[in-house]
């Protein structure tokens, strides 16, 4: 990365981590527990901090930055939809938005598109629309329905999801909570099966848990979640907020099973590390249940968002990405199985999308996080021992194998 020049006060010296982290503290709500480092640069896959130290970013805003730091193509989108037009609300036409929609229903063969802003009003969105689908074309009862979900999810943590969380920690002192939810566990299509009835909108699941820890189902899980709501006459809506979007070497998760949902609920990457972009994607007799003043949003499909959104789809379809993230999967998943019973316990990939989980004698995945960030590579830990690898899908194989190199250096 070629740095740009240092900016700071005006006595002309950069501020330090340290009296940056020292600022925050006492004015920013303290609902992070950011790693310190305090990045004021980047590009691709590099991020520099404010004293100039160069780090590897191997966490890629959670796949928010699939596609690297600043990719040219999507800033250049930005930057011409910023001389243009930045938002209209919903009140107007404006003559971005039809493209979007279009480009990202071809994309993911699906029919009609919600625009959202943020992956949890995305999957906000996707339950209304799921319970006004059960009322008006199942025939539930009026405010009856209900919606199977997994437990280790993560979907969010707007009061509504975290309702059917099963972390304590999004959970504890937030209740009372909103009811409809089963949770069943992930993974085990029998229980899943015995919690869905006839008041049944929908089942709401992550294709592969990334804040549990990348926990990737059995083969057949996905087909056999398919074919049990096609049974039941229910919605199946998977949430690819984290794994679509090319992470996991095809543009969506459940396309490793040739799966297709009902609704589709994507995030993150769609933005392309530049705006908050969602969006619900679903079958047409799905969506077609809303009618206007039902649902919107004032940001939500703003030009400045389509523009950007869709020169994300326009990188999809050329497969180019998908592709990389598939070939360096495989060198991902060597260099983790080679660092198996030295310090890695076991671990999860699919893509350039893994989990891993450490030897907790040798520290908490945060220690393991702070001795790789000493090394100059940027990971975030989850719960316990475990580590998340998530790197933008333009990194070389030289970069990766590199941050691969650091893991096993730090796990000695």
């Amino acid at each position: 990365m070629t740095a740009p020049a240092q900016t700071g006060p005006a006595s002309g010296a950069a501020p330090s981590s340290a009296s940056v982290i020292a600022a925050e503290t006492p004015v920013l709500a303290h609902n992070y527990h950011p790693l310190p480092v305090v990045v004021a640069r980047a590009e691709d896959v590099w991020v520099e901090d404010v004293e100039g130290r160069r780090y590897l970013d191997m966490l890629a805003g959670y796949s928010a930055l699939n596609f690297g730091h600043r990719h040219p193509a999507l800033t250049a989108a930005a930057h011409r939809q910023l001389d243009a037009l930045t938002l209209t609300s919903r009140a107007f036409h404006h003559d971005k938005l039809a493209g979007f929609a279009a480009g990202l229903a071809r994309l993911t063969g699906l029919d009609m598109v919600l625009p959202m802003n943020t992956g949890a009003e995305a999957v906000e969105s996707g339950i209304k629309l799921a319970r006004k689908w059960a009322y008006e074309v199942k025939g539930v009862p009026a405010d009856q329905a209900t919606i199977v979900v997994a437990a280790d999810n993560f979907h969010g943590r707007t009061t509504t999801l975290i309702s059917f969380s099963t972390d304590p920690v999004a959970r504890d002192g937030f209740g009372p909570f909103t009811p409809g939810f089963r949770i069943v566990p992930y993974n085990d299509l029998p229980a899943l099966e015995a919690a869905i009835d006839e008041t049944t909108a929908a089942v709401l699941i992550e294709p592969i848990q990334g804040e549990a820890g990348v926990v990737i189902p059995d083969d057949g899980y996905l087909t056999g979640v398919r074919e049990a709501t096609r049974r039941a006459g229910c919605l199946f809506l998977a949430d690819e907020i984290q794994s679509g979007l090319g992470r996991t070497g095809r543009t969506l998760a459940v396309d490793h099973e040739d799966v297709v949902p009902d609704v589709l609920l994507l995030g993150k990457a769609l933005g392309g590390g530049i705006v908050p972009v969602s969006a619900v994607v679903a079958r047409r007799d799905v969506m077609e249940v809303l009618s206007p003043g039902e649902h919107g949003s004032t940001f939500g499909g703003n030009p400045l968002a389509a523009a950007v959104g869709s020169a994300v789809v326009d990188l999809l379809a050329t497969g180019e990405y998908q592709r990389r993230a598939a070939e360096l999967g495989e060198v991902l998943r060597a260099g983790l199985s080679a660092l198996t019973g030295r310090g890695v316990v076991a671990f999860r990939s699919r893509g350039l999308w893994a989990g891993i989980d450490i030897d907790p004698s040798l520290g908490t995945g945060r220690h393991i996080s702070e001795l790789l960030m000493a090394e100059g590579i940027l990971v975030k830990d989850t719960h316990g021992s475990t580590i998340r690898l998530a790197p933008p899908l333009t990194i070389t194989r030289e970069d990766l194998e590199g941050a691969l190199a650091s893991l096993g250096k730090v796990l000695g």
